[in-house]
């Protein structure tokens, strides 16, 4: 049991950091497509999962999701946007 915990934790949360880096990423490259340079000013336009992470939503409620084999869920931090420059 404690060993599909540690597999869990071990293989699927570095999955799910990519995915919320590619995910929060491709939000930043189409605003910057779009004309608002906000996100690509913060350094978000980065698959560095560090930049996008959300305390609660990619550390927290992730990893207790995973000890306790509740449903796996999660999300990145918010890419900024400029509603004025956006094309």
């Amino acid at each position: 049991m404690m060993e599909s915990k540690l597999f869990a934790i071990f293989v699927f949360y570095p999955l799910l950091l990519f995915c919320l880096a590619f995910h929060e990423s491709a939000h930043a490259w189409t605003a910057h497509k779009k004309g608002d340079d906000t996100a690509k000013l913060l350094g978000r336009i980065s698959l560095n999962p560090i930049v996008h992470m959300d305390l609660i939503g990619t550390l927290f409620l992730p990893i207790m999701a995973l000890l306790t084999g509740a449903a796996l869920i999660g999300w990145g931090k918010p890419v900024p946007v400029d509603p004025r420059t956006a094309s």
